[in-house]
Order: C-alpha cells, then sequence, then structure tokens
C-alpha cells in the first residue's frame, strides 16, 4: 500500500515538474519570438529610414543607392563609386582599402548599433559609376563587435 502511494506521489511530482517546464518553454518562445519581433520591426523602419533618404553622397565619391534586408539578420547597403570605372580602375586594390575602411568604422559607427547588438551580417555591395558590379564586402558580426 505504501509503495502505491509512493509511487502516486512521485508520478504527481513528476507531472507538476513536466507542467511547469512546459509553461516555461511557452513563456520564453513567447518572449523570444516577442522580443525577435520588435527587433525586426525596429529594423525595417531602419532601413525604410536609409531609403527615404536615398540616393545620398556618404563621402566624396561614394553614393549610398539603397538598402535592403535579405536572408534572416543579414542587411545590405547598395552602393555607387561615383568616379570609378571598372574598365580601367584596379579593382582589387579599391575592394581591399574600402575593405579595411569599413572594418575599422563598423565597429565605431553608432549607427549600426542595432546592427551590432543583434548579430546582423553586414553586406556593402558596389558598382561603378556605369552601374556595372565590382565587389561585396561581407562584415560579420564577430568582426564589428
Amino acid at each position: 500500500m505504501q509503495e502505491k502511494e509512493s509511487k502516486r506521489k512521485q508520478n504527481i511530482w513528476l507531472l507538476v515538474t513536466i507542467g511547469i517546464a512546459v509553461v516555461l518553454v511557452g513563456f520564453f518562445q513567447f518572449y523570444f519570438y516577442e522580443s525577435a519581433a520588435e527587433v525586426k520591426t525596429e529594423v525595417k523602419e531602419l532601413v525604410g529610414k536609409y531609403n527615404k533618404n536615398c540616393p545620398l553622397t556618404i563621402q566624396e565619391g561614394i553614393r549610398l543607392d539603397s538598402v535592403s534586408l535579405h536572408e534572416e539578420k543579414v542587411v545590405q547597403y547598395n552602393l555607387t563609386l561615383l568616379n570609378v570605372e571598372k574598365e580601367t580602375a584596379d579593382v582589387a586594390v579599391i575592394h581591399e582599402e574600402i575593405e579595411k575602411s569599413l572594418l575599422s568604422t563598423a565597429k565605431a559607427n553608432s549607427g549600426l548599433e542595432v546592427f551590432r547588438e543583434n548579430d546582423f551580417t553586414l553586406v556593402y555591395s558596389y558598382n561603378d559609376k556605369k552601374k556595372a558590379f565590382l565587389f561585396k564586402v561581407t562584415i560579420l558580426p564577430s568582426q564589428y563587435k
């Protein structure tokens, strides 16, 4: 009789523990889903603000044409190098210099804070003044935190 009651108590405790675990999992899923949805909305609004100001000369010879969201947590900046023609430029040197510059400025750029806090990958796609594709620079979250 005692053995039956002991098993019954164990089963009750097991069911209570499972019930609490299910409630906690449900809570955390809801919390993280809401948080992710808020971030997605914030990022979409930010990208929309960027695009309202495009095209925008951000530096002499460099124009920001648009910003777009791609796959999960990837934002792409589409830029034009206004003084470069693919046929006559040393694209490899330009690529190398721009990549160095982007890596150093991405860490300090307060405008990238929402992307930095939420582990976004940054992609910078460059075209020449004739709209011919030159190169892409990809910056992973670990590179600009």
